[in-house]
């Protein structure tokens, strides 16, 4: 196993009191607690059969986790880049789709004994247009029916043991009534620790082009401006929340790697269309001051690095945002890469080590076998 520490910045002690509007995690202990706990987080999976056909490995391992997952975090992307939507609203259904992936996926969700939250990612919804997935999905029926399956119940998450979660749908900004479209984005608290989850895919925020038959550039350029902007607001309204419950920290998840060199252009699809979101994280961690932790797929190989610490570094120059000492970024091992692993994330409210994370194998290798 590779195990990090990820030490604490400016960490607060004092004890958050009054009412609380927004959701505990009552699988863990309440919000005033400084118990240390641990979950689970993964995402770009199940990227083949072989995974999904040996989904019960990665279920086992987590729920028989001696550190008593008390949480589970999927990050986006329940299919690879290269398998086909599931042709949502389209009758009778695009040859090449497979209606029936996302409900497998769902159901092995289900088996989690943890509450499990999940973030959708560009392979189930803005890439679906994309010859390389069969042309097999228009993206916005395809993130209508992602809603449908997998938040059916807003305000709950998956899992056997399905806990309450505040969610934009129901929490929006009255200013902004459009983001109660954004059922996906949710938060929760556990510990003095303030979790937030935004739709914020790969495909550099959803603004390449749509191909064809489902060219649509009015409502594509509609459909990034109003996510993006409504994104901004729930992760503001994260740290505002963290702030005035005098939180210890913030863990964000997303999809979206916003700092992938490969996608850099002239050779990758670009960063830009991330930058405003970027700027916000950037701002609002700053203003924070505690640490921060922001889980991401997308780019498949396990890493972490902390993004925006030097401005003048290759990762600070993509975005140009202030100095952000406090903010960590773990990229989570996903796709068909050996091994495959989850990431056993503890958090300890007692320590100057706020979060630790720690890698842990389940499967040897998914191209082939996952027998060790």
């Amino acid at each position: 196993m590779k195990k990090m520490n990820i030490s604490s910045m400016l960490l607060v002690a004092l004890m958050a009191t009054g009412s609380q509007a927004f959701a505990r995690d009552n699988y863990a202990d309440n919000y005033g607690s400084t118990k240390p706990f641990s979950m689970a987080v993964f995402g770009d999976w199940p990227y083949n059969a072989l995974l999904l056909n040996n989904a019960k490995l990665l279920i086992d391992s987590i729920n028989n986790d001696p550190s008593k997952i008390t949480r589970v975090l999927h990050v986006g992307d329940i299919h690879s880049g290269s398998m086909p939507c599931t042709s949502a609203g389209i009758l009778p259904p695009i040859a090449t789709s497979d209606p029936g992936w996302n409900q497998g996926v769902f159901g092995k969700f289900q088996q989690f004994k943890a509450p499990l939250v999940y973030t959708p990612g560009d392979n189930e919804w803005t890439d679906c247009q994309k010859t390389k997935q069969k042309s097999a999905g228009a993206p916005l029926n395809e993130l209508t029916a992602v809603r449908q399956l997998f938040f059916s119940v807003p305000g709950r998450t998956l899992g056997i043991n399905d806990q309450p979660v505040t969610t934009q749908a129901s929490d929006f900004d009255p200013a902004f009534p459009k983001d109660a479209q954004y059922v996906e984005n949710v938060m929760w608290e556990t510990n003095r620790i303030v979790f937030v989850t935004v739709n914020m895919p790969g495909s550099n925020n959803d603004t390449l082009p749509w191909a064809a038959p489902f060219v649509n550039v009015a409502a594509q350029a509609d459909e990034v401006a109003t996510r993006t902007a409504a994104d901004i607001r729930w992760l503001q309204k994260a740290f505002d929340l963290a702030k005035k419950r005098h939180a210890k920290g913030v863990v964000i998840g997303i999809q979206a790697d916003m700092w992938d060199p490969a996608a850099l252009p002239p050779a990758g699809d670009g960063l830009a269309g991330y930058t405003p979101f970027v700027k916000a994280l950037a701002n609002a961690s700053v203003d924070f001051g505690n640490p921060v932790l922001l889980f991401n797929g997308d780019s498949h190989l396990y890493g972490k690095d902390q993004p925006l610490a030097d401005p003048n570094s290759a990762s600070g120059k993509i975005h140009n945002t202030q100095a952000v000492t406090n903010l960590i970024r773990v990229i989570v091992q996903g796709s068909t890469n050996a091994p495959a692993e989850w990431v056993r994330l503890t958090v300890n409210p007692r320590s100057k080590d706020l979060f630790t994370v720690e890698n842990v194998p389940y499967c040897k290798d998914p191209l082939t076998t996952c027998n060790f």
